[in-house]
């Protein structure tokens, strides 16, 4: 047969031959290629909340990507959140007996909690994943940790308690200019079985988000705050740009006060929670007025630009309320130890809002489970290498800040 490709016929044969394995191997190298992209967002190589982070934000639109990462103005608060935490450092205490450890805690006298990190209230997470807040409420529910709904939530507070039946639930609050609506609101959250209320009290009116009035960004139209009737208050979809910033300040109370607050806790026979303190003097006025419970928190950087990271302002407030209520903080916490700096500073848990919306657009309730699961073992790890085997053990001497070691 090869007698028929003699001559110049063999170097043409040699050729094809040559082409065709070729095109095997760059097929072999595309599958290859291929293989190598998709085991990128495989649990068992994402280790860090930065794994989470990065792949959830590849998953995202434009538009709720920019909602959700951006903050106020410049974004000098949004970066400090993160940045305060790196500044301090740990104190390790070596032979303390580590055996065992636990990190289970107990807030509001009451509700037991197998973790100190809890779900802080983001809104519209369906934008995120389908399954939105279900699905996150189904996985602190399997976590054995608190999730905080968001009024602003594109899943009503009924269906999410449905989803998550035994789930611990606290329901996020605006008080609006229509006190009815704000009665309404807390009644369904008490038929619900929501735990606590979240007030939030840093918001009279938005922050400007720049991204999102450059961006226009705007509710899809296929989803709507599903806490409220009415065509007014369900939709965002012809409130874009600047417009949503607008449309939240005419429907949100800004002459709250203190009585205000008080007419709350007349209201319910909930504990209510006041969210957005960052300073010693509003946190022992919240002591004065009986409230049980803080969470120190700038809205994620999302507020007033150029205020105090959460971190820093956190020791001044534990000195001012001297044990006389809970203290909780969100803003910047990202890794384990970030969790152990707040509680050794005197935080009693740690809220996460940002890594929750990673974990659920990573990939819905599995990404929630996953992102609460490294917590939980970093949060492990460092106690265990702090010389702490429960969380009363983390105290104020575990930490430093770094301009310590510089002066030595």
């Amino acid at each position: 047969m090869w007698n028929k490709f003699s001559g110049v016929r063999r170097p043409i044969m040699r050729t094809l031959l040559c082409v065709a394995l070729a095109v095997g191997l760059v097929q072999a190298a595309t599958e290859n290629c291929k293989q190598e992209t998709t085991v990128s967002a495989d649990d068992d190589v994402v280790i860090t909340m930065d794994d989470i982070e990065r792949i959830a934000l590849k998953n995202l639109d434009d538009g709720p990507r920019g909602y959700y990462q951006s903050g106020a103005d410049d974004q000098q608060t949004l970066t400090e959140n993160k940045q305060a935490f790196r500044r301090l450092r740990l104190r390790p205490r070596m032979l303390r007996g580590v055996k065992d450890r636990d990190m289970t805690v107990t807030v509001l006298g009451r509700q037991r909690l197998s973790m100190p990190v809890g779900i802080a209230p983001s809104a519209m997470q369906r934008m995120a994943h389908p399954d939105g807040e279900e699905a996150t409420a189904k996985a602190a529910e399997k976590a054995g940790t608190v999730m905080i709904l968001s009024t602003l939530s594109t899943t009503s507070m009924e269906d999410v308690r449905k989803a998550a039946p035994h789930a611990i639930l606290w329901y996020q609050l605006y008080v609006f200019q229509d006190r009815e609506l704000t009665r309404r609101l807390v009644k369904r959250a008490e038929q619900a079985g929501y735990s606590a209320l979240v007030l939030t009290v840093d918001a009279p009116v938005f922050g400007r988000r720049v991204s999102d009035v450059r961006k226009r960004f705007s509710l899809p139209s296929h989803l709507k705050l599903a806490n409220f009737d009415g065509k007014e208050l369900s939709s965002l979809s012809s409130a874009s740009g600047s417009g949503l910033e607008a449309y939240a300040n005419s429907l949100f109370d800004q002459s709250l006060t203190w009585a205000d607050v008080q007419w709350l806790k007349n209201l319910t026979f909930l504990p209510v929670i006041l969210k957005g303190i960052l300073t010693a003097e509003d946190a022992v006025l919240a002591v004065r007025n009986g409230i049980p419970a803080i969470i120190v928190s700038n809205h994620g950087g999302r507020q007033l630009d150029g205020v105090a990271s959460t971190i820093e302002v956190l020791p001044k407030i534990m000195r001012a309320v001297y044990g006389r209520m809970e203290v909780y903080l969100d803003g910047g916490v990202r890794q384990g130890t970030d969790v152990v700096k707040a509680l050794a500073l005197g935080a009693k848990m740690v809220f996460v809002g940002r890594p929750a919306l990673w974990g659920l657009a990573y990939k819905g309730q599995q990404g929630v489970e996953k992102m609460l699961e490294i917590f939980r073992e970093e949060i492990d790890r460092a106690m265990a290498l702090l010389g702490s085997r429960t969380l009363g053990d983390l105290r104020p001497q575990l930490v430093a800040r770094q301009e310590y070691y510089a002066s030595l």
